[in-house]
Parts: structure tokens; C-alpha cells; sequence
């Protein structure tokens, strides 16, 4: 099974189609709710945003005028906040609302605010809106108290037509931060030690797109459909990955027993018996994903013991454990900690998708509990999965959506 490409790997890179005033192509970048409402965003600004087919998209940045996307696309994901860093590169300025996401706890950008403060933006927040004003941008020393992804993508934008030299520590290391930075290298930047705890950018006066740029596969998509095999004690293939981009999740479901053959480019999964018990702590990359603690927990929940999940980076990410006790998972939740105790089968009921990967925990369990499992509350599993139940359908699951009135 082919994965797609990553929806945080591309909406970092639409946003910075902003700081060009030619055409940008990308391909392999996935048909979803979160890249649509990026494509919005770019538009209200004054730009084209074409999707070709094919995962090709074409961003025409050239009529790009203003500087404060409306409201209501900026508020429905997180990631719109992303161009701000471009439009203060562009014009020296930006307008743009505090944004919203999942409901997964609570993620300011303050640290955005701090890093574009040392770079010399004047700063304020009325009425919800985030006012961002600088006369010239000027290269710094950023250092960052939390590894934030988002807070990094930003600042590296914000630099790249600083004045000197701007260096990021404490750098968020996930392979979308390596993407973004290769694309705008192989477009005139100057960045170094993407991937790494510290990163330089050297300010340039212009970038120029080159004919194509490839999106990354998305490592959580991957990473999903390799436990939905898991749980079901199956055999599958998943290419178009780098397995690095999933190491410590591969160390994990090999240590609870599952077979897993890294290739070049490609994972396979077997399994032919229950989950042993794991403890698993999530953090920044290279440590275990947030992203992938909802899906994990939903194989531990038919482990043969007892295993414990400790959610380091969102303190609001377990409201998949009750719709998963739904379903017969025995989990109970004390603050950051779950202790998962493994049950013999799960029942297929109606559940609820209350964030993204809460949807992708719950779709997974469902291949695997003995009934019939509604999952509501699809939009949320809409923004960041491309065809999941036609990717699963393909590996044999009995899986279907229906368009709800």
C-alpha cells in the first residue's frame, strides 16, 4: 500500500509559496480538508492556488497583495498560522487570528511571537487578530524553550530574506522541517542544520522555484496503516516511506512483538498474535509522535497485559480512551497517564472522532471489533488522511463512508 503524501510536510510549504513571485509546483501532496482550507487562505491574499490531479498543485503567488487572511479558514487549523513568518518575510507585515485545530489542549504561539520579536517585529494582539509589523527584518540569535514544530517552520520563513545571519536553538528536528528547508535551499536559501538542534539561516535577497518539488510521504499516515495490519494480526507493505521517519515507533511494535522488515523505502508488517504490554512516552521527534500515541493505544488495548502511555507534548490528547471503552477497551486515564489493560476482543459500536488521530485510533480498532462500528465525526479524519477506507478496503478490511445528511 502506497502512502500518500504528508499533510504536514505540505501545508508548510504552500505557505511559504508566498515568498516567491512566480508560480511554485509541487506534486504528491495529498487531497485534503487541511490543504484545501491552506489553498483558501493563499487565494483571500490575492494568489491562485490550480489542483491538477495527480496530487500536482500549482500556487501562482505573483498577485499576492495583502498581508491579513480572513477569519474563518485561519481559525479552522492550526497550521494557518504558518504564513505569518512569509507575509512578514513579504511585506514586513501581517494580520492574521489566532488559530484553532484539534481540540487536542492548549498550543499558543507564543513562542512564534518571541522568535519574530528577536528578529525585530513590533507585536500585539486585539480582538483576536495577531498584529505583526517590522520596517526591516534583521538576523538573530532565537532561542526556542519548547522544540515547536510550527514555531520553527515560521521563523526559518520569516528569516530567509533577513538581514544576516538568524540562528534558531532548540529547533524542532521532524523530517517536515528537513523538507521545507531543502525546498527553499534548492530554491536560493541559505539553511543549515535542518533535522539537527540548531539551525542557521542566512538571509538572501530573492528566491526562484524550481520546475518541481516533491512532497515527503506523510510518516502518520504510514505509521497508521502499519497497526491497522498489526491489530488485525496481518501482512502488509507499506511503501513511498523512509523508515527513519517512523524509528521509535518501530522500536516500540517490535517490543510488543510484532514483526517489523525495515526496507529502503518501504515497511513490512507481520503479526500473528496479540500486542505484548509497552510503556510509551511521547515527545518531539526523534522521539515517539503525539500523533501516532491515539492509534497505538488502540492496539495496546488488546494486549495480552498491561501497558502505559504518559502524553508529554498536549495535555488534552486522550479523549479517544473513552469512545475506545466504547468499543470494550479498558483504559483509564490520570492526568498525562493511561494505563491500558488488554481485553480478549473489542464490540463494534457507534463512536465519535473527537480530533484526527482520535478518528484514525477508532477506524482501526473498528477493523478488528466483532460487529458493526459507526465512526462519527468523520471531518476531523477528512483533514488529514487521503482515501484511508479505500486504502483499507484495498488490504481486505470491510470498510465504508457514507455522506451523512
Amino acid at each position: 500500500m502506497k502512502t500518500s503524501g504528508s499533510k504536514n510536510g505540505s501545508l508548510p510549504i504552500m505557505a511559504a509559496a508566498l515568498l516567491f513571485d512566480s508560480p511554485v509546483f509541487l506534486s504528491n501532496v495529498p487531497y485534503l480538508l487541511d490543504v484545501n482550507t491552506m489553498a483558501k487562505i493563499i487565494s483571500s491574499l490575492g494568489g491562485r492556488v490550480d489542483f491538477k490531479g495527480n496530487s500536482e498543485v500549482l500556487i501562482d503567488p505573483s498577485n499576492v497583495s495583502r498581508y491579513d487572511p480572513p477569519l474563518e479558514p485561519v481559525i479552522a487549523m492550526r497550521a494557518s498560522f504558518l504564513v505569518a513568518g512569509a507575509l512578514l518575510a513579504r511585506f514586513g507585515r501581517a494580520k492574521v487570528a489566532l488559530p484553532g485545530g484539534c481540540a487536542i489542549g492548549s498550543r499558543p504561539v507564543d513562542i512564534h511571537l518571541k522568535g519574530f520579536e528577536a528578529l525585530g517585529v513590533k507585536r500585539s494582539i486585539e480582538h483576536g487578530f495577531v498584529n505583526l509589523e517590522c520596517d526591516k527584518l534583521k538576523g538573530a540569535n532565537i532561542y526556542l524553550s519548547y522544540p515547536s514544530v510550527g514555531a520553527t517552520e515560521n521563523l526559518i520563513m520569516a528569516s530567509v530574506f533577513a538581514e544576516g545571519m538568524t540562528v534558531i536553538d532548540n529547533a524542532a528536528k521532524e523530517p517536515e522541517i528537513l523538507g521545507l528547508s531543502e525546498f527553499l535551499n534548492l530554491c536560493g536559501a541559505k539553511i543549515r542544520g535542518a533535522g539537527s538542534r540548531t539551525i542557521e539561516i542566512e538571509g538572501v535577497k530573492s528566491l526562484k522555484p524550481i520546475d518541481n518539488y516533491s512532497i515527503i510521504p506523510d510518516r502518520i499516515e504510514a505509521g497508521t496503516l502499519m497497526l491497522a495490519g498489526a491489530i488485525t494480526q496481518g501482512d502488509i507493505l507499506v511503501e513511498n516511506i523512509n523508515p527513519d521517519y517512523l524509528s521509535s515507533v518501530i522500536e516500540k511494535m517490535i517490543e510488543a512483538g510484532i514483526e517489523v522488515l525495515p526496507e529502503k523505502n518501504s515497511i513490512r508488517v507481520r503479526c500473528k498474535n496479540r500486542p505484548k504490554p509497552v510503556t510509551i512516552k511521547t515527545s518531539p521527534h526523534p522521539g515517539f509522535p503525539t500523533d501516532m500515541q491515539a492509534q497505538f493505544m488502540a492496539l495496546l488495548s488488546l494486549g495480552e497485559g498491561t501497558s502505559v502511555i504518559t502524553e508529554m507534548v498536549f495535555e488534552n490528547r486522550y479523549l479517544h480512551a473513552e469512545e475506545l471503552s466504547r468499543l470494550g477497551a479498558d483504559i483509564r486515564i490520570d492526568g498525562r497517564t493511561a494505563v491500558i489493560v488488554g481485553v480478549n476482543h473489542l464490540s463494534g459500536a457507534p463512536v465519535r472522532a473527537l480530533d484526527l488521530r482520535a478518528g484514525a485510533a477508532l477506524v482501526i480498532a473498528g477493523l478488528i471489533a466483532e460487529g458493526e462500528t459507526r465512526v462519527f465525526g468523520l471531518s476531523h479524519l477528512n483533514r488529514g488522511y487521503e482515501n484511508l477506507e479505500v486504502k483499507l478496503s484495498n488490504l481486505g478490511a470491510s470498510i465504508s463512508k457514507e455522506v451523512l445528511p
